[in-house]
């Protein structure tokens, strides 16, 4: 099977982003595949649950749910260089992946990793790194580094898990910074009360998980097509961007799915292509 290709990547990619590192004006936003993005403002770059290696292909190779991949990768994680945060949301490999990370962390000494509390140790032991690292993060708590702020939202994937001490193992992040507010869900269904949670951040991009909760995958599930723009809508989302789809052929989503659930109920949205910009 042909992979599907990515609009830009690598040194392309790079080069692309380059061009806007000093735009004082507009943030910009770079879908990596899955659920990972790029984000820049000001010149700082943040990645956000970057999976950028085929660490669960190989895992899953010769098992009853291989992991076969849909699309290019957009990124050797080794040639992403100045960056500021990278974030992980929870403890699956599509979302905190070594074979991604270490060369990330390697190649920013400098670098801000953010990870729900709850499962510090379990990163520390994958990332093989210091226990005192990771900056953690729980629910209706706040990081601030330089002009970006992270404030934790519960997901749930399909529970909202806890630690012994409270915190949740399963997380969102609201990202604020200059006058926007960007919502990235991780992996995460609707639950009660979290229209009220995000309400009062004013979110002006969410972005949301499309691929919907189908036991028979064997996986844990997430908002499906018509689930993510009613959320979106929900929150006063102003735009939608749909993602953990595209990479996986047993756990994808069709977005042209999610464009007609938006299009129904007027909630605007931005379907990008693998290795696709969005600015504003």
């Amino acid at each position: 099977m042909s992979l599907k290709p990515a609009r830009i990547k690598d040194e392309n990619l790079l080069a692309e982003v380059e061009q806007y590192m000093h735009d004082e004006n507009k943030f910009h936003l770079w879908w990596l595949g899955q659920s990972g993005y790029l984000l820049l403002w000001k010149g700082q770059k943040i990645l956000i649950d970057p999976y950028l290696s085929d660490s669960l292909t190989k895992k899953y190779a010769d098992t009853k749910k291989p992991h076969i991949r849909i699309s290019e990768r957009v990124i050797d994680p080794s040639l992403l260089k100045n960056i500021s945060i990278v974030t992980s949301s929870h403890n699956h490999t599509d979302h905190l992946d070594k074979e991604t990370l270490v060369p990330i962390l390697k190649n920013n000494p400098g670098i801000l990793f953010i990870i729900p509390e709850a499962n510090r140790d379990f990163v520390c032991d994958r990332v093989e790194m210091q226990k005192e690292f990771p900056v953690g993060l729980t629910d209706g708590q706040t990081i601030t580094s330089g002009e970006f702020s992270f404030h934790g939202i519960p997901a749930k994937h399909n529970e909202i898990e806890r630690d012994e001490h409270g915190n949740s193992k399963f997380m969102g992040y609201v990202i604020r910074f200059g006058p926007w507010s960007i919502y990235h869900s991780g992996d995460t269904l609707w639950f009660e009360g979290m229209e009220k949670l995000l309400e009062p951040f004013h979110v002006d991009v969410a972005i949301l998980p499309i691929n919907g909760n189908d036991p028979s995958r064997g996986v844990a599930g997430n908002l499906d097509a018509r689930e993510a723009a009613e959320l979106g809508k929900a929150i006063g989302a102003g735009r939608v961007i749909p993602c953990h789809y595209d990479m996986f052929t047993f756990n994808t989503a069709d977005p042209k799915d999610f464009q007609e659930e938006a299009k129904k109920i007027g909630q605007a949205y931005e379907i990008l292509e693998l290795g696709g910009h969005y600015s504003s």
